[in-house]
């Protein structure tokens, strides 16, 4: 008898789990009961990562025979994913879960250079209006082709299928909005609506961003003891894991006036320079800041409706107006903390070049 193919909403996920009653399950083999506590069915937890961490506290320590594509993403997700930044993991299940669907039943030692090709050109969006998914495609090849990495590192390919044989072409350009220094201006002119919490805080934000260059995630992650008389003390979000690069900021008279400002602005007490007025993080477990995104969309839209302003910004435009307003490529890499100066100069040096005419 052929086996049951699994249920639409299961076909995302490893191989013998079960999304059932709002909570993820493994499926247990037979004759493996004793090492699941006696269960046929396991619960793994409400949430995906959840069910991540519990299965891989159980799993035995020698990893399963990787024969298809399916198998390759479950030890990818299992043994790589967990090291990266929490947002990055996120992304990279849901970037792991279209590949599963989409080629999982593939074998590792088919995939050629024509088959990532034709992923590609085959790629909808799964939104309405959100283009033609080639975005998405060129991430989730992205990790499939580190995926394979790994896989080489483990031993179980000998070769990479399609490394340095396959051509990306950039689907979209790097975002080319200057904020002029009056749309700043105006932007800070905004009278907040009251003393703490909303417009008070984006603004507080929003100057120690122009003082720093930071990142949203770090800046919104920075604790009162990361405060010190000789400066701001930061571990940069995306070398944490790697480097763990930490830089400080001397403590001059400008930045401590904006710290203050910040402190001031808070809805609640907090071990947090920026929370919510229940003083927890806007950062989710997941790396993400949805909490942090509707306050901004809301402040925008007074920017738009109460000022001069006419074109909405992000909050990153103004990461980028720090790297263009440097008076140097190389202050720039300092500030934004690049490691390769090519980024800032491709993303974030936006100001118009002046050149003088010739004679």
């Amino acid at each position: 008898m052929a086996p049951r193919s699994r249920l639409s909403h299961n076909k995302a996920l490893p191989k013998r789990w079960v999304l059932k009653f709002n909570a993820y399950y493994y499926l247990v083999p037979k004759g493996q009961e004793s090492l699941w506590d006696g269960r046929k069915w396991f619960r793994l937890g409400d949430t995906l990562a959840d069910a991540h961490r519990a299965f891989a506290e159980r799993i035995d320590a020698s990893p399963s025979p990787v024969k298809t594509i399916s198998d390759l993403l479950d030890r990818y997700e299992l043994e790589v994913v967990p090291q990266k930044a929490a947002k990055t993991q996120t992304e990279n299940r849901k970037q792991i879960a279209t590949l599963r669907t989409a080629i999982g039943h593939n074998s590792i030692h088919e995939i050629e250079p024509q088959h990532v090709y034709q992923y590609i050109a085959g790629r909808k969006s799964k939104k309405p209006g959100r283009g033609d998914g080639k975005t998405a495609a060129k991430r989730e090849i992205e990790v499939l082709s580190h995926a394979f990495t790994k896989a080489v590192e483990w031993g179980v390919i000998k070769a990479h299928p399609f490394k340095g044989e396959v051509r990306i072409a950039g689907s979209t350009k790097p975002r080319a909005r200057y904020v002029e220094d009056w749309e700043l201006a105006e932007a800070l002119r905004i009278k907040p609506l009251r003393k703490k919490g909303g417009a008070a805080v984006v603004q507080s934000l929003l100057r120690l961003k122009i003082l720093t260059g930071l990142r949203q995630r770090d800046l919104l992650q920075i604790e009162m003891t990361d405060i010190k008389p000789d400066g701001l003390h930061v571990f940069i979000s995306k070398t944490k894991n790697s480097t763990g690069r930490r830089v400080i900021y001397s403590m001059t008279d400008s930045l401590r006036t904006e710290i203050d400002r910040a402190v001031s602005a808070r809805p609640a007490d907090s071990n947090l320079l920026f929370c919510t007025r229940d003083g927890i993080s806007y950062v989710s477990e997941d790396g993400t800041a949805s909490s942090w995104g509707s306050l901004w969309e809301n402040f925008m839209e007074r920017v738009l409706n109460e000022t001069k302003v006419t074109e909405r910004f992000t909050e990153h435009d103004m990461r980028a107006k720090v790297g263009s307003d440097a008076e140097s490529l190389e202050r720039a890499q300092q500030l934004l903390g690049h490691a390769d100066p090519r980024m800032t100069q491709k993303v974030y040096r936006r100001r118009p070049e002046r050149i003088d005419p010739t004679k």
